[in-house]
């Protein structure tokens, strides 16, 4: 696992803003994801981002999308690796997460909250994550995912 964390100032007209990036790059193993999970989450929190936040959305949220890119998107091959990179500033969290897999079309993905559905595992990390962040989008290919909180 290799992380990098940048600060920087930025001035865009009439403001100064603060942004911290947190990048993360980590092998295809499940057995990495609570510790890269807590080393973003120490690092959010180190930045200015709520306990709240911290400790329990970007936890989970970053949970699901690792999970998933690891399992689904590289298709658990040692070979390959996830990219997650998060950008703290003063109106934003921002997470992405993107695998080296094929990519997949989420508009196909079911609600699990159907009843057909309940006792069925595919797609409740995709929902979780979108009823904790503010919005969430995919690239095209459908191997990256952005998530964003607004910070409030």
């Amino acid at each position: 696992m290799r992380l990098v964390v940048r600060r920087r100032e930025l001035h865009p007209p009439g403001a100064e803003q603060r942004r911290v990036e947190i990048s993360v790059r980590v092998p295809t193993d499940l057995d990495v994801v609570e510790e890269t999970v807590d080393l973003v989450a120490r690092h959010c929190l180190a930045s200015g981002v709520t306990p709240r936040v911290a400790r329990f959305i970007v936890r989970v949220a970053l949970c699901e999308a690792l999970a998933n890119a690891i399992q689904y998107g590289n298709r658990l091959d040692p070979e390959k690796n996830v990219d997650v990179r998060v950008q703290v500033d003063d109106d934003a969290l921002q997470v992405f997460v993107h695998d080296e897999g094929e990519g997949f079309d989420p508009t196909q993905i079911p609600n699990p909250t159907d009843p057909d559905r309940v006792n069925l595992e595919q797609g409740r990390g995709l929902f979780l994550i979108r009823q904790l962040m503010d919005e969430v989008r995919f690239n095209a290919r459908g191997n990256s995912i952005c998530m964003i909180m607004r910070r409030t």
